[in-house]
């Protein structure tokens, strides 16, 4: 093995065992209301009566789900067991099933509607947990969010997934998932981030429904949301019609190993072909943003020709375990190199090596974003953590 590989597979060890996880272990655990606090400034600030949101709940419960799997330190059990069970007792909504999207700081409901992509990170959440302990609960639980998904969010006429319910799974006005996106039925990213629990959970629970489910999600990416470019499309209509001609270089490059992933765990060999065939299209694709300095620019509107450069946490984090992922699947050392630049960027700009964690972004201007959170709704352990993880278990020694 490379020397230099297995010195990247002890920095990023060492990353995630010495800053990630501790910084969220020290400083996050709500000791006084429970799980966890809903936010930290940039600014290192704990805000102890900021909301609780679901995404932030379910991705440290993946988080720390994985980590203790992976190293067996028995912290990161306490940890990824009071997310999960934070996650059942408040999260989950008793009466209509589901996980509501946001509670207050003391655990009462505030948002009850149902976001597909909150039951997607929850599925993630509890199938890992399950994983890594063989905790019935927590996969009877994911089993349940797989079938109301699976009821109420399957277009049986058009394919694919419909975004948000009400609480009582009914229809619903606003269906965007933040303030950014489109108010469209259907979105790139929550497929994105339905394929992703899907693939974890059939590890499993590897039934002949979800495995169909996993083919149609795969197939659906291949045939509907890739375009010709190799670029993912964002926003659709029901129709399957793209509303927004957006390119978002993190979420292409997130989406190349993504589909992978999904397709070797669910054996289909004629799929899989398909999927090798592609992902070197969506890197390339992905690529366009890559940066001299080896980081990666968030994203472009194609239709005003605007773009966003600054470099986000979550988007360099990707670029590092697609890169991996590519240079693993072809064997191209250019690929290696991109991985070690994108991690090297991420060092030298992102890391905050005195209060812990990372950055939300580095800006173009040469500062560090210090106006978005440090820790919130959005800015969780999981991209960077899964980084670290991805690599350590990729990596053999």
């Amino acid at each position: 093995m490379n020397s230099n590989i297995l010195q990247l597979k002890q920095q990023l060890k060492d990353e995630l065992t010495q800053n990630i996880l501790p910084f969220w272990m020290d400083k996050m655990v709500d000791e006084t209301q429970g799980g966890f606090y809903g936010r930290m400034t940039g600014e290192n600030d704990i805000v102890s009566t900021a909301p609780k949101g679901a995404i932030l709940n379910a991705r440290i419960l993946w988080t720390f789900s994985s980590a203790y799997r992976l190293l067996k330190k028995p912290e990161y059990l306490i940890t990824a067991t009071r997310a999960k069970d934070y996650l059942l007792q408040y999260f989950w909504d008793t009466k209509n099933g589901g996980i509501f999207w946001q509670l207050d700081s003391e655990g009462k409901p505030i948002d009850t509607k149902k976001q597909i992509y909150a039951q997607g990170f929850a599925i993630y959440g509890l199938s890992e947990y399950a994983r890594a302990t063989g905790d019935t609960e927590a996969l009877d639980k994911a089993v349940q969010l797989y079938e109301l998904i699976e009821k109420y969010s399957f277009d049986t006429k058009l394919n694919g997934y419909f975004e948000a319910f009400s609480c009582q799974w009914g229809e619903i006005a606003d269906m965007r998932l933040s303030d950014k996106d489109a108010n469209e039925k259907k979105t790139m990213n929550t497929h994105l981030h339905i394929l992703e629990p899907y693939t974890n959970l059939y590890r499993v629970w590897p039934s002949a429904q979800l495995k169909q489910s996993l083919h149609n999600l795969i197939t659906l990416f291949l045939d509907k949301i890739l375009d010709s470019t190799g670029h993912l499309q964002l926003f659709f209509d029901e129709q399957w019609y793209s509303k927004k001609n957006i390119v978002s270089y993190g979420h292409d490059i997130e989406a190349s190993w993504l589909l992978y992933e999904a397709a070797v765990e669910l054996g289909d060999e004629a799929l899989l072909h398909r999927v090798i065939v592609v992902v070197p299209a969506i890197v390339k694709a992905a690529s366009e943003g890559l940066q001299e300095d080896g980081s990666l620019i968030y994203e472009k509107d194609e239709d005003t020709a605007h773009v966003e450069a600054d470099r986000h946490w979550w988007v360099q984090a990707e670029a590092v375990v697609g890169y991996w992922y590519a240079y693993q699947l072809t064997g191209n050392e250019a690929y290696l190199q991109k991985t070690e630049n994108c991690w090297q960027y991420i060092q030298n700009h992102l890391i905050d090596r005195e209060n812990g964690e990372w950055f939300w972004s580095f800006k173009t201007d040469g500062s560090v974003n210090m106006t978005d959170d440090k820790a919130g709704f959005w800015k969780c352990p999981y991209h960077n953590g899964r980084m670290c993880m991805e690599l350590i278990a990729g990596i053999l020694d």
